[in-house]
C-alpha cells in the first residue's frame, strides 16, 4: 500500500485547508488558479502527520498488506519539504538537506516502530524534481544514505511534480526526454553507490527496457501504466511474446494538461479493470480528462 500526504498539490475547490512546509502555491502557469493556497505548516501539524502515517501503516498491515511505501516524490508533502523551492522553512525542518529530510525520516522511524520487522517498509523518493535549483540526484544519494539504517527495504526512484511532470515524460526544463525509463541514466549513477535496493520507474513498457534497468545495477523495474493497460503484460514476456503497451501520446501543448490527461486516462482503464472489463488503449485522453474532471 502506497501511503501519501499531497500538501499543497490539492485543487483549490476542495473543502479544508491545504498544508505545505512553507505557504508556497504549486506554480502551473496559467492552470495555478485551480490549484489551493496552502498554509505553513506548524510543529504540531507536523507532529501530527507523523503519527497518521505510522497508524496509517499499522492499519494496512492490520489489514492484510505485505508492506507500505512512503510516497517522497512528485511534488507532494514529503518531496515539498525536501525540495529547497517548496520548503523555505526557517527552523528545524528546513534549511540543510538534514533538516528537509527530517520529516521524512521521522515518519520511516515511526513507521518501522509501527508494524512487524517482517512487514516491507519502503520510500519513494525522486531522482531529481527537474527544476533549477531544486531537489537533484546528489541530494537523493544522501536521503538514500540516510534511510538506510532505518530499516528500508528498498527506494523507488522517480521524478518530478506538478511544476515538472517528468513521471509523464514532460520535464519543466527537458532535461528528461526518454520515451521509457525517463530517469535511468539517474538511477544508474544513484545504484553505483546506494546502500539499499533500488526500483525504477517511468515510462516502462517494453522487456528490453526492463532488462536494461535490471542490467544498470537496478533490482526491480516497477511499472503503472503498462500493467493498467494490459495487466497480462508480464506473462506474456514470460511466455516469449514480443508484447508492447503503444501509447498514442498526448497531443496537448500545455504541460500542466497534458499530465493531467496522460493520468487520467490511465485512472480510466484501472476503472474498467476494477468492473471486470477489458483496458481500452485507444481512449481519448482529452475526454478521459473531461470525464474524471466531472467524476
Amino acid at each position: 500500500m502506497q501511503i501519501n500526504h499531497p500538501g499543497r498539490q490539492v485543487m483549490a475547490n476542495l473543502p479544508g485547508v491545504a498544508w505545505g512546509p512553507s505557504a508556497i502555491k504549486v506554480d502551473v502557469g496559467k492552470q495555478s488558479k485551480r490549484l489551493a493556497q496552502p498554509a505553513e505548516m506548524t510543529a504540531d501539524h507536523i507532529g501530527q502527520t507523523v503519527a497518521r502515517f505510522a497508524e496509517t501503516a499499522r492499519r494496512a498491515e492490520e489489514a492484510g498488506f505485505d508492506g507500505v511505501e512512503i510516497h517522497a516524490a512528485h511534488g507532494y508533502l514529503l518531496s515539498q519539504f525536501l525540495s529547497p523551492l517548496a520548503n523555505r522553512r526557517a527552523d528545524e525542518w528546513g534549511g540543510s538537506l538534514e533538516n528537509r529530510a527530517r520529516l521524512l525520516l521521522d515518519i520511516v522511524r515511526a513507521v518501522r516502530d509501527a508494524v512487524s520487522p517482517a512487514f516491507t517498509v519502503a520510500v519513494k523518493v525522486n531522482s531529481a524534481d527537474f527544476q533549477r535549483g531544486g531537489f537533484d540526484a546528489a541530494d537523493a544519494a544522501r536521503v538514500i544514505e540516510m534511510l538506510a539504517p532505518l530499516g528500508v527495504d528498498v527506494v523507488e526512484l522517480s521524478g518530478g511534480s506538478y511544476e515538472s511532470p517528468a513521471m509523464s515524460g514532460r520535464s519543466a526544463d527537458e532535461r528528461t526526454v526518454a520515451r521509457e525509463a525517463y530517469f535511468l541514466t539517474l538511477a544508474e549513477e544513484l545504484a553505483r553507490t546506494s546502500p539499499l535496493p533500488l526500483m525504477l520507474t517511468g515510462g516502462i513498457v517494453r522487456r528490453p527496457v526492463a532488462e536494461q534497468v535490471l542490467a544498470g545495477g537496478i533490482e526491480l523495474a516497477g511499472m503503472g501504466t503498462a500493467l493498467a493497460m494490459d495487466p497480462d503484460l508480464p506473462k506474456k514476456w514470460l511466455r516469449g511474446e514480443d508484447a508492447a503497451v503503444e501509447l498514442a501520446p498526448v497531443a496537448i501543448k500545455d504541460k500542466t494538461l497534458a499530465s493531467a490527461a496522460g493520468m487520467a486516462r490511465v485512472r480510466r482503464q484501472l476503472r474498467r479493470v476494477g468492473a471486470g472489463r477489458s483496458p481500452r488503449l485507444r481512449t481519448n485522453p482529452k475526454l478521459a480528462l473531461a470525464k474524471e474532471t466531472v467524476r
